[in-house]
């Protein structure tokens, strides 16, 4: 059984890297490493690649977070039945 305290740490746990890895994906795609020329127009590198998946790996290791909290908070909220 999860406290409230900590699903609630988990909301923001979870929100807080929904919202920031997908700035830091936005730096990566504008960052001159990630791209064989031209930011955006050219053959993307290892760099970006790397990125991505850890982008990707994150903000689904969030979400999963974000359900575990909000499955907690609601199991908490429901009225036993026996």
């Amino acid at each position: 059984m999860i406290s409230r305290r900590a699903a609630w740490f988990l909301v923001l746990a979870g929100v807080f890297n929904i919202v920031i890895w997908p700035r830091f994906g936005m730096a990566v795609w504008n960052d001159e490493r990630a791209w064989e020329g031209a930011v955006g127009d050219s053959t993307p590198t290892g760099f970006l690649w790397v990125h991505a998946v850890l982008i990707v790996a994150a903000v689904s290791i969030a979400l999963g977070v974000l359900w575990v909290a909000f499955t907690a908070l609601r199991s908490r909220r429901a009225p036993v039945v026996e």
